[in-house]
């Protein structure tokens, strides 16, 4: 879940959502090399269901005791946070065992702030574990071929910059979705926002300026007493579409 502050509410934007907005960006994504990579659908597979895991939560947002407000993402406790990556991989891969290994990398780049918390250590050895080896899985969990989604022999090089346009799209969106403001720095993109316009630079979008709906449930931003009263708010809650866009701006150098 997404809590994004707007004055005197919040809005509430599920992980399914922000995934679907960076699989749109990057498949209007027209520079560097993954406009003809052969893995190319892996990867908008992989960042489109990236936050499958966090369904079950966004189903049914968690109160934050200590604030009263519902927890979002990052707040979420800690075992549940596990949790959702354990699922996520565990429904992917049956579809794509190379996109099951995207996501584990995205697990471990996500949470690299906690490498060296005791609470996170088992975590990080079994996403190293799942990456390891749904990277190098020649079938899918139920004996068939991995098919098209799951190229054969492309090499940690080719991995990791997959990978990177899985990170590029899901920072993008998170840019969106939040209204961060401060400007970010991801695979030789620059990043930033105004107003309601993701700019990018250099210009990634081929001259077009993009417009996308973000599904968003709007509740009042007040100290909620439990976490039923809380579901039974975002339950009444009715959805709203929030308008955003994205346009490239040409290169300052």
């Amino acid at each position: 879940m997404i809590v994004r502050d707007a004055g005197s509410d919040w809005l509430l934007i599920s992980q399914s959502d922000h995934a679907a907005l960076a699989a749109h960006l990057l498949r209007a994504w027209t520079i560097g090399t993954l406009p003809a990579r052969p893995t190319r659908d892996a990867v908008l597979f992989a960042t489109e269901h990236h936050d499958i895991g966090w369904s079950d939560e966004d189903a049914a947002p968690t109160l934050d005791p200590a604030t009263g407000r519902p927890c979002d993402f990052v707040s979420i406790p800690v075992g549940r946070r596990h949790d959702v990556w354990r699922r996520a991989l565990a429904a992917l891969a049956p579809q794509s065992t190379y996109a099951a290994a995207l996501v584990a990398q995205h697990a471990l780049t996500a949470y690299r702030p906690y490498r060296n918390d005791p609470a996170w250590t088992s975590f990080f050895a079994e996403m190293e574990r799942a990456r390891d080896h749904w990277y190098g899985a020649d079938t899918r969990p139920d004996g068939t071929s991995g098919g098209l989604l799951d190229p054969q022999g492309a090499d940690r090089l080719h991995f990791l910059a997959d990978y990177g346009a899985l990170r590029l799209g899901d920072v993008a969106s998170l840019i969106l979705c939040n209204a961060w403001t401060a400007p970010q720095e991801q695979e030789a993109s620059h990043l930033h926002l105004d107003g309601d316009t993701l700019i990018v630079t250099p210009d990634p979008f081929g001259g077009q300026s993009l417009e996308f709906d973000i599904p968003a449930r709007r509740i009042a931003a007040r100290r909620y007493g439990s976490g039923d009263e809380l579901r039974a708010e975002v339950a009444r809650a009715p959805v709203e579409r929030l308008r955003v866009r994205a346009r490239g701006a040409a290169s300052t150098s």
